[in-house]
């Protein structure tokens, strides 16, 4: 393969707007760059995460969860692109439901920290969120392929349950929330 980015500044964008994969160009903040944006937030966000000590079948987990959402920029970037399918939700919840078997049930709410690592995957859950704020904005003017919507909601769950997973492997604590309705 050629070098794919010889050329990294192009000047094309000085007057407030870039190129999609299509060739077509858009204004920075529109809604579709602002999903690209999110989303590449929050994949530079699991790399974070990546950066700590992580047992295998965490770090194995997030780092196909960085390629995916990489696909999911891609998919962006190119109206009526899809590469996020319905196996990659699929892929997903198998996850979540084998890591929170790992867990005893939540009581109460947690805040977020717990351990460095912890503190990470929150950052990276909260940025999730927003990642799906801004995709479910882009639906709403248009075409967003729907497993990418759920993609983004599921993967939330997985990095709160991470969160989870990632304490207690450090050594670390869930603080709990004090409810101020309970005594």
């Amino acid at each position: 393969m050629g070098n794919r980015l010889s050329k990294i500044y192009t000047r094309t964008g000085d007057q407030g707007t870039t190129g999609l994969g299509s060739g077509e160009r858009v204004a920075k903040d529109c809604p579709r760059i602002e999903a690209i944006g999110a989303v590449d937030e929050l994949n530079c966000a699991v790399g974070r995460v990546l950066t700590h000590d992580l047992r295998s079948e965490v770090a194995e987990c997030l780092a196909e969860v960085q390629h995916r959402l990489f696909d999911l920029g891609g998919e962006l970037s190119i109206p009526g692109y899809e590469a996020i399918k319905a196996e990659d939700v699929v892929v997903l919840e198998a996850a979540l439901n084998n890591f929170n078997e790992q867990l005893p049930p939540l009581k109460e709410f947690i805040l977020p920290g717990g351990s460095r690592g912890a503190a990470d995957c929150h950052i990276a859950r909260a940025i999730c969120r927003r990642a799906e704020r801004r995709v479910i904005s882009l639906a709403r003017e248009e075409t967003v392929n729907e497993p990418a919507q759920i993609y983004l909601n599921r993967l939330s769950d997985l990095l709160f349950v991470l969160c989870r997973v990632i304490a207690r492997d450090e050594g670390g604590i869930e603080v709990l929330w004090r409810n101020p309705g309970r005594t």
